[in-house]
């Protein structure tokens, strides 16, 4: 009789201790208005915005695309084939397999400072807002240990700005400031940083086709699991970070309609990357 493998226990158990410690390494701000200061990313000093692309509720999961590392992906393939069918449908179901853009800046949040920094995600409008900002020159680079500026977030409520979302403002403070008075605990915070990919992990191009080929063509059991996940209010971090945010390409469409599309492309899978 085989006794249990404490080698792969102990590597499952590492596995999930990370995980955990990866998302406590993540920030979302709360509603209301908070301040915060961006700082220099430990892994690439010239430029502290971190662009990633997701997969969204594929399998009810969230999968970083291999785009954002200029690699193959088999999911943006399959899209981009399907597109091509040339029909209307096709076309809407290729729309919502692409991969989402997610900005991600290393923060340190005032008044948390004993949390260290943390990464604060958020989309295409305040990218562009703090993109904006450092091109100014009156303002430059507000991530400067020493001469940079913080920023208000203001995370406002679906109900309080009327819209169907949350939306969130930014305003960068005119006045120059350090990131603290104490030189020692900012050398800290930039050189104890967790890398993002620790957090966000890429698979390579055959699991996630898999994944693809799993989702389009899924097993009785797993029909029955994902609709009894689809029952439950989880919360998936990055898909409820993109949501309070932007509006989601193609939500308000019928979810059973999009479902029975996916069902009449999925026999074309295998044709399809057998090109």
């Amino acid at each position: 009789m085989s006794g249990i493998d404490l080698n792969k226990i102990k590597s499952r158990l590492n596995k999930l201790q990370n995980t955990q410690k990866g998302k406590d390494r993540l920030w979302k701000p709360p509603f209301g208005k908070t301040q915060v200061r961006l700082v220099p990313y430990k892994f690439n000093k010239e430029n502290p915005f971190i662009e990633l692309y997701f997969h969204y509720n594929i399998n009810n999961k969230s999968y970083l695309s291999p785009m954002s590392y200029s690699r193959p992906d088999p999911i943006v393939e399959f899209a981009e084939k399907l597109k091509r069918m040339g029909d209307k449908e096709d076309w809407k179901a290729a729309r919502k397999m692409e991969p989402k853009l997610r900005t991600f800046v290393p923060v340190i949040v005032r008044g948390e400072e004993e949390e260290g920094v943390r990464f604060w995600g958020f989309g295409k409008t305040v990218y562009q807002e703090l993109l904006g900002y450092i091109a100014d020159p009156d303002y430059g680079d507000i991530t400067h240990p020493l001469t940079g500026r913080d920023i208000t977030v203001d995370y406002t409520s679906p109900e309080d700005s009327g819209t169907s979302y949350p939306l969130t403002t930014i305003r960068v403070k005119p006045k120059e400031t350090p990131l603290s008075d104490d030189k020692e605990k900012m050398r800290l915070w930039i050189d104890s940083q967790s890398d993002i990919n620790e957090i966000y992990q890429e698979l390579s191009y055959d699991e996630l086709k898999k994944v693809l080929e799993g989702w389009l063509n899924p097993s009785d059991e797993e029909e029955t699991e994902s609709k009894a996940e689809d029952t439950k209010k989880t919360e998936t971090s990055t898909t409820e970070e993109v949501l309070s945010t932007e509006k989601v390409e193609g939500k308000e469409e019928d979810e059973s309609k999009g479902k029975k599309k996916l069902d009449d492309v999925a026999s074309a899978f295998d044709e399809l990357f057998d090109d």
